[in-house]
């Protein structure tokens, strides 16, 4: 469902958005999908913030881990 709301942007942005292929159908097409593609940039930013916090958190253990599976390894 599409809700009417009122932003304020710079006449730059206006512009430079109003001069962009014909693909955006509108101004209101184009920052729906531009906050979108940002939103899911943002989720990934955070995902993978938690990742490297589980990871530098695990760092020891995974290392011995490697080490230990290194050590069966047969040298060529």
């Amino acid at each position: 469902m599409k809700v009417k709301t009122s932003i304020t942007l710079s006449q730059e942005l206006l512009d430079t958005i109003d001069h962009l292929p014909d693909r955006y159908r509108n101004r209101s097409h184009f920052l729906e999908t531009a906050a979108w593609a940002y939103i899911r940039q943002l989720r990934r930013a955070e995902q993978a913030a938690r990742d490297r916090e589980i990871l530098n958190r695990r760092a020891d253990y995974l290392n011995e881990e490697v080490m230990d599976a290194l050590a069966y390894q047969v040298a060529l």
